[in-house]
């Protein structure tokens, strides 16, 4: 079987792509359940990460407009800068009337192979320069403001929203059994076979793997061979042994430009 290289879903969209997945999935991270005549509408939401990439999901739920996001990749301190723009369609910031929105909420779920903690807050504020010369009041808010909570959904790692999830639990273990492959140094579609052949065999997403299993296949396929690509990229900035070069690598990779467009740049800029 080769991989299809122009699949543009995900395992996880996949998996969460319905009402009732993402219910369970957000009454996880909450940890409070939400009424099932709580109504959920999934929005199309282009890829926010990475270019090739669809691994985001939005919805709208209780007037909340949740961006939620899966990542492999080492986690950009980015993140709420590159989210600050997709609250409101293009079209509406120029009309008379105030655009009324749902409060945004975004949430990333991390599961690569980085020591990560439990959960972290990304605020867009961290970026702004001198924020202490604002010198605000004690209760005066920042101007602007995006916070993005991060939760590392590795097994190990928040287990009880693990608990709460049976899916989330399911794709965690997916993921885990995949890193458990790779790092044992087999080649990628091994690993991936392997993984899909003990999810099966220990009934975690059975059915699904069953009837999907070549589509995973490709899907899973594609998303590693972009982090594999990345990876190298990234090693061969280090083994250049220049910081300004090391910054530069990780600041494309984290605006989502492709291992092959970093690698164009470099060579242009080493012209």
């Amino acid at each position: 079987m080769k991989p299809n290289k122009k699949h543009k879903d995900s395992v996880f969209t996949t998996l969460f792509n319905n009402p009732e997945a993402i219910r369970e999935l957000y009454s996880a991270i909450e940890g409070v359940p939400i009424p099932q005549d709580v109504q959920i509408d999934i929005n199309t939401l282009s890829n926010v990460l990475v270019r090739g990439q669809i691994n985001d999901l939005s919805f709208t739920i209780d007037n909340r407009l949740v961006v939620l996001i899966e990542h492999q990749s080492t986690i950009s301190e980015n993140l709420p800068l590159r989210l600050l723009e997709k609250t409101v369609k293009y079209e509406r910031r120029f009309q008379k009337n105030l655009a009324k929105i749902p409060k945004p909420e975004f949430i990333v779920l991390y599961n690569g192979n980085e020591s990560f903690p439990d959960h972290k807050e990304l605020r867009l504020s961290d970026a702004f320069m001198d924020v202490q010369g604002l010198k605000l009041s004690d209760n005066e808010e920042l101007p602007l403001e995006l916070i993005v909570q991060v939760y590392n959904i590795n097994q190990g790692h928040n287990p009880e929203m693990l608990m709460k999830s049976i899916i989330l639990d399911s794709y965690s273990i997916l993921i885990s059994k995949i890193w458990e492959y790779r790092n044992s140094k087999i080649s990628l579609e091994k690993s991936l076979r392997n993984a899909i052949q003990y999810c099966i065999d220990n009934n975690v997403l059975r059915d699904f793997l069953r009837k999907h299993g070549s589509e995973v296949f490709n899907m899973l396929y594609g998303e590693y061979r972009i982090e594999d690509e990345i990876a190298v990229v990234k090693e061969e900035a280090r083994e250049e042994g220049s910081a300004e070069k090391q910054k530069y690598v990780l600041d494309l990779i984290s605006q989502g430009f492709s291992a092959d467009e970093i690698k164009t740049r470099l060579l242009q800029d080493s012209r």
